[in-house]
């Protein structure tokens, strides 16, 4: 299937003028936007956006694994998405990201969520919540390359310590 105005799109990758300008971000899944540019977004607003999109990306992850019984499933989830494997993940992440990416963590990272954790230490908490916003801004900011291979990246490191 091609994208819709392809021909377009690829009508203008010809012209010279098109390879100096900037690539437009990658769209969004669904057509709404945010109420302000993600720079813009509060860290909290970043990490619940971020929370779900981590969400779909170990769900896809671990249906990629041959046994697919939902108890195995929900098993296999929880070793990724658990505050204690978030902040691990993040720390493995950190010496990859960018000076703008560590700014966005370390606002999540400071961000007062006004909850405290049950099943997690407070600073285990923190970096995944750091995490999760990290994840909003890049899906936001359209990076979705970016954003995928740094979760590819993160989950092969995690797997390499187990």
């Amino acid at each position: 299937m091609t994208e819709p105005n392809s021909e377009i799109n690829s009508a203008k990758l010809d012209h010279p003028a098109a390879a100096a300008a900037p690539a437009a971000p990658a769209p969004l899944w669904f057509p709404e936007q945010p109420a302000k540019p993600a720079r813009l977004l509060p860290p909290l607003a970043l990490a619940y956006i971020g929370d779900a999109v981590f969400e779909v990306a170990v769900r896809q992850h671990v249906m990629a694994k041959p046994n697919l019984r939902p108890h195995h499933l929900h098993g296999q989830s929880t070793k990724y998405v658990s505050a204690k494997a978030q902040a691990r993940l993040l720390a493995l992440l950190e010496p990859q990201l960018t000076d703008d990416e560590r700014d966005v963590v370390r606002q999540g990272r400071n961000a007062k969520s006004g909850t405290v954790p049950k099943n997690a230490n407070v600073l285990d908490y923190r970096q995944a919540t750091a995490l999760e916003s990290l994840v909003g801004y890049l899906y936001y900011t359209g990076a979705h390359d970016r954003l995928r291979g740094l979760i590819a990246e993160g989950f092969e490191l995690l797997e390499e310590e187990r």
